[in-house]
Parts: structure tokens; sequence; C-alpha cells
């Protein structure tokens, strides 16, 4: 049997935060919908924060409301503090993931505290989710550098992921939040991680595809041992608060590469690539992923 690989959709929550144009409701339903269809069994549907900075997640509530929930298939949101936490709750998550910016200048322009605050609230949010019986992640954001202060040093996220530890999430998840990452670095930082978590506490990427490495980070996790990967259906993506953060690594692209190397995602490509079509013209722009043009291979 092919090795399995488990690719999380994040296109309804990343893929949209950072977009001029905001779908509606039942776009984004429909977005849901279609990578359900594709195969998707976890899926990061939107994120519980303030709607005067992220506009975009302004319908959250009305969007969870909305899905139909399908057995198999696990519904996830992003919450930043206790806030967000009841309202992700209230609107039946499955799991959670929570944000910790590995630098304090970038974490205290994403959600307005420190790193070792973020680290505490983050503590705090997984208790809390874990009593409700919700499973949950914690992502550390610029895990390979920062928009603000530039080279994240190893030994500042081996600080940061020794508390991420500490607070016992159900998994953990290394972001590269602007696409800066190179495959020497996912390597290194994936290792040290590993050491400080343990084999136990699973492991999970978040790749962005800002300078064309993406996708070659990618084989470097996988290489690495990593079998959890987000990706954005077409590249869609990047954050509100980090200037020139483009999209997500495609998630048409990462079910073709590791399909042709002998993986299994249990995602159909060709319903992944026409979902790529569909929310070019809902958002009025094409997306960076390449297989809705290049086609995959053998034809």
């Amino acid at each position: 049997m092919s090795p399995a690989l488990e690719i999380i959709e994040v296109s309804p929550r990343d893929g949209l935060q950072n977009e001029d144009r905001v779908l509606s409701t039942e776009d984004k339903v429909e977005l849901v919908e279609r990578a359900v269809r594709a195969g998707a069994r976890r899926i990061e549907v939107t994120s519980f924060v303030n709607p005067s900075r992220v506009p975009q997640m302004a319908d959250a509530d009305d969007v969870m409301a909305a899905l139909t929930r399908r057995q198999g298939v696990s519904y996830a949101g992003l919450v930043m503090n206790r806030r967000g936490l009841d309202r992700a709750l209230a609107g039946r998550v499955d799991e959670i993931d929570v944000v910790v910016v590995a630098t304090d200048t970038f974490c205290r322009r994403n959600q307005a505290m420190s790193t070792a605050e973020a680290c505490d609230t983050a503590a705090e949010l997984v208790r809390e989710a874990r009593a409700a019986g919700v499973f949950t992640t914690i992502t550390i954001g610029a895990s390979f550098g920062c928009p603000f202060e530039g080279e994240v040093p190893l030994d500042r996220l081996r600080e940061v992921v020794r508390r991420v530890v500490d607070a016992g999430p159900d998994e953990l998840a290394l972001a590269d939040t602007i696409g800066v990452a190179v495959p020497s670095a996912v390597k290194e930082r994936v290792e040290m991680t590993r050491e400080l978590a343990g084999q136990e506490l699973p492991l999970r990427l978040h790749l962005h595809d800002t300078r064309h490495t993406g996708v070659a980070n990618a084989v470097a996790a996988v290489e690495s041992g990593v079998r959890t990967l987000d990706a954005s259906i077409g590249g869609a993506g990047g954050c509100p608060f980090a200037p020139k953060a483009t999209g997500n690594v495609a998630t048409e692209d990462l079910v073709y590469l590791f399909e042709r190397m002998g993986f299994s995602s249990g995602l159909d490509l060709a319903s992944i690539t026409a979902t790529v079509a569909w929310l070019e013209q809902r958002l009025g722009k094409p997306l960076p992923g390449a297989l809705l043009r290049a086609g995959g291979f053998p034809d």
C-alpha cells in the first residue's frame, strides 16, 4: 500500500483572509463542500477573530451554522483568545488551531501580545478546548523568518517550541508564514522540534510559496518524517499582518507531486483542480497554483 499523507485544506480560512474580494457566506460554504467532495477530511473553515481586524472572516459564526456536517470530516477554526474559543465551541468545531508567533514584534501586530503572553494564552485555550472534547493544534507562526525582525534564530524557536510542548496540544505545527524557508532549514527545525516534542506529538507544517520554495520545503518535511501538511486550493492565501506574505502552497500541486512520489493523500486531483477554476471566478483573479494550466501527467 502507498504511504499515507494527510493534507489539511486551509483555503476557506487562510486562503480567503487576505483577499480584497470578500466571498459570500454561501460561497465559503460551497468552497468547504467542494473540498469535502474532493476527499478532504480536515478543513480549516474560518477564523474566530475580531471582524474589524480581519473583515474577510466576519461571518465565521454564520459559516459554521450553514455547514452540512459530513461523517468523518473534521471542521476546524482558528482562535486567538477566550472570546474566539467561546465562539468556536458554540459553532461546534471539531478542532481549534491556536497561533503563537515566534517573534515579539510580529506577535504584537498579529494578536496584540508578546510571544510569552501568547504561549500562556495558548496553554489556557488548549486546556479549555480539550476539556470540551475538541482536538487542539498550536501553530508557531514565523518559525522560519519574520517580516519585522528578520531571521529567527534556532535558539529562539527552540525556546518557543519548548513552551508550546509544555502547553499540551494534541498537535504542533511549524508555519513558514512569509515563505522564506528553504529545505535545509525545514529539516533542521523539524529535527529540533522532534527532539523537544518526542515522537508521540504529531507534527504538522504550514508552508507558503511566496518565493516558490513551498513545494521543495514540503518534500523536505516529508523526508524528515512529517506526514501532515497544510495547503490551499489554487495557492490562495496570505497573512493580513505580514507585508508581502502571499499565497499558501497549492493543494493540487502537492497532490500531484506526492502521488507521483508514491504517496496517497485521498484527494482527487481533477476535483481539486476544477475547484481552482471556480475559486478564480469568485475572487476575480488567477491563482498561483500550476495544475489548472499545466494539467497532470500522464494526461
